[in-house]
């Protein structure tokens, strides 16, 4: 009998089948390079360490505009890439399948590389040198970089700034909607000396504060500040309350004071560590406060019992053979009131502060009292009536319902059954406003001249199109600062919308990354479309080779309590797909360092972007024998 002669691999697969996908990758792959054409402009534009990385995010634009997942479901039936992993490779990716179905259906191929701006391994190499070249190397045994907000302590706190370097910061965050130029620059040069102290390479980012819409001061509080020192269950007190006492006027910082006050500086220059200082408190209660040493600044006190200082409280310094001496208290740190707002109230948001009286009342309805101030006035007179706004971070929610002379009138409509408080310096959202404000205030073009001489990475905030970005880059140039790097910040919709020109933009420029700002981005865009829109910023960057900061209450409840919660273990597991994490100031800060550190180390290992490593599972690798189903039922007694 005649041997069977054996089937060539054409034949082992539905030609049919394998030819419609012939024809519709090359339909695809012809979309990719139209859109190369049509973007032709920026790509000229991108800086020559770019361009490659530019054609390859034109490429993957053109691909994500078709609904590819029938086609990825036949790939993958054959065994074939389902192009669901190709971000830094687009068409080289396309190409390699395409190859493979020709030799299946036995067509001739000849490679098309030159087509191709980058390979399965330059591709990702790209992404690392450029995360690299922005944020500095990587970290020993940790793949993924630490970026941390200083706190305003930083300043002033060298040890603070010490243990943040050694327990693993790779990136100091100084935030400039807080604080000023002095404190900014004293921060920085602590963690440049920590850096070399430690011999741990350490950048500085520098985030302008951008157009940011706050609520304004808040009339009503009383001016009044309480001392309490710290008690355990018993009432017995473990750590006396502190104080610092500095001349009128002063700005200075006291390290370990709960707050500072300003006192006469004729009375201040008395005072040594031998005296006695006494007070009659705002409820008449007798207080003393013992001197614990003088310093540059001022002198630091403590009290052992809680003490309310008000502006008409005195401080009498007893001496033994002279008068007393008397000065009153000043500079009491600002405190705000607060508008407890439930769902159905009026609250009236107004440009200029608290000097304007209620809107007028619309017939059979009383004027609502409730007002607060926004910080930037332009912003209200683009708002329309019937769109949403929403207070401090999406925890206050309503919809305008009149505008006038650039004054809204909301009604409140989202705020728990007990209401919510509404303080000042709290972010306002206006999600379906298209505002047309500058990415840089006034503000911002004056700060830049500090972060042109500190920094080593600029945070553009609220960027929202390609104009922001050229802006941006032309001002460093004057500064004679183009060489910092470039950190947009994606938190409003229209930011997101307009990311893939924003990305285009910033290419034209040596270093640039992209941040998820989740935080106003989720208020902005809606709680539960953050998790899709944070996927397709991470998919769109991968494809630009531009690295991202994954950010906003990364183990938040960690730094703030000592305690993490289940669900930002699991965000902070997630965020090994970014470059580099952010975590914000807190107590226990120390803690969430080294717990991300943990976790980083781990995920590395599972993980790498969207692409599972499939390491080694040493916790499965023996099973006990199997038992009889004689053993597994008990004997009968």
């Amino acid at each position: 009998m005649k041997p069977k002669k054996a089937p060539s691999s054409a034949d082992a697969w539905d030609i049919p089948a394998c030819e419609a996908l012939i024809r519709d990758l090359w339909a695809l792959r012809e979309s990719m390079l139209r859109n190369e054409v049509r973007l032709a402009s920026w790509l000229r534009q991108a800086d020559a360490t770019h361009t490659a990385s530019a054609t390859n995010l034109a490429h993957y634009l053109a691909l994500r505009r078709h609904d590819l997942r029938s086609l990825q479901e036949q790939l993958a039936r054959m065994g074939l890439s389902s192009l669901g992993r190709a971000e830094t490779h687009v068409l080289a990716n396309l190409d390699k399948v395409l190859g493979i179905l020709h030799r299946l259906t036995g067509r001739p191929w000849t490679a098309l590389s030159h087509d191709e701006p980058t390979g399965s391994q330059s591709g990702p190499a790209r992404l690392d040198r450029h995360a690299q070249a922005l944020f500095g190397a990587v970290p020993r045994e940790r793949s993924v970089r630490i970026m941390v907000t200083l706190p305003s302590d930083a300043a002033h706190d060298d040890d603070l700034v010490n243990d943040l370097v050694a327990t693993g910061m790779d990136i100091a965050r100084i935030n400039c909607a807080h604080d000023g130029a002095a404190e900014w620059a004293a921060m920085a040069r602590s963690v440049r000396r920590a850096a070399r102290k430690l011999e741990r390479p350490v950048r500085v980012l520098m985030d302008l504060g951008g157009p940011k819409l706050r609520t304004g001061p808040i009339a009503g509080s009383p001016e009044v500040a309480r001392l309490k020192p710290t008690k355990d269950a018993f009432g017995r007190v473990t750590a006396p309350a502190r104080l610092g006492l500095r001349p009128h006027g002063s700005t200075a910082v006291l390290p370990d004071a709960a707050f500072c006050v300003g006192v006469d500086a004729a009375w201040l220059a008395e005072v040594d560590e031998d005296s006695r200082i006494q007070l009659t408190d705002a409820r008449l209660a007798q207080r003393r406060l013992k001197v614990l040493e003088r310093q540059p600044e001022g002198v630091l006190v403590e009290c052992m019992q809680t003490a309310y200082l008000t502006p008409d409280t005195v401080l009498r310094l007893r001496r033994r053979h002279a008068h007393d001496l008397q000065t009153r208290i000043t500079d009491l740190p600002a405190r705000s009131g607060a508008l407890l707002l439930h769902r159905g109230d009026r609250l009236q948001v107004v440009p200029e502060g608290m000097g304007h009286g209620p809107l007028a009342a619309r017939k059979g309805q009383p004027a609502a009292p409730a007002t607060i101030a926004c910080t930037l006035p332009e912003a209200l007179a683009q708002v329309r009536k019937g769109e949403r706004i929403w207070f401090d971070d999406g925890r206050i929610g309503g919809i305008v319902r009149r505008q006038v002379a650039g004054r809204l009138e909301v009604e409140i409509t989202h705020a728990r059954n007990e209401g919510e408080k509404l303080l000042a310096d709290k972010g306002i959202n206006l999600p379906d406003t298209r505002l047309e404000l500058p990415a840089l205030s006034a503000k911002d073009l004056q700060d830049l001249e500090v972060v042109a001489q500190c920094a080593d990475l600029v945070g553009l905030s609220f960027a929202q199109s390609a104009a922001d970005i050229v802006l941006l880059r032309q001002r460093l140039k004057e500064l004679d600062a183009a060489h910092l790097g470039l950190v947009i910040k994606v938190e409003t919709q229209r930011g997101f919308e307009h990311l893939p020109e924003m990305l285009l933009a910033a290419m034209a420029g040596p270093g640039a990354g992209v941040m998820i700002a989740r935080g106003d981005l989720a208020v902005e865009c809606g709680y539960e479309r953050l998790a899709e829109i944070q996927e397709e910023i991470l998919w769109a960057c991968e494809a630009a080779h531009v690295p991202v900061v994954w950010a906003t209450q990364v183990l938040e409840t960690l730094a703030k309590t000592g305690l993490p919660s289940r669900a930002e273990i699991t965000d902070a597991a997630m965020s090994e797909r970014a470059e580099c994490v952010m975590l914000n100031k807190g107590p226990h800060i120390l803690d969430a360092i080294r717990t991300l550190d943990d976790i980083l180390r781990r995920m590395q290992s599972h993980q790498s972007k969207k692409r599972p490593l499939l390491r080694a599972l040493k916790a499965w690798s023996s099973l006990p024998e199997p038992v009889e189903a004689a053993e597994a039922v008990p004997a009968s007694p």
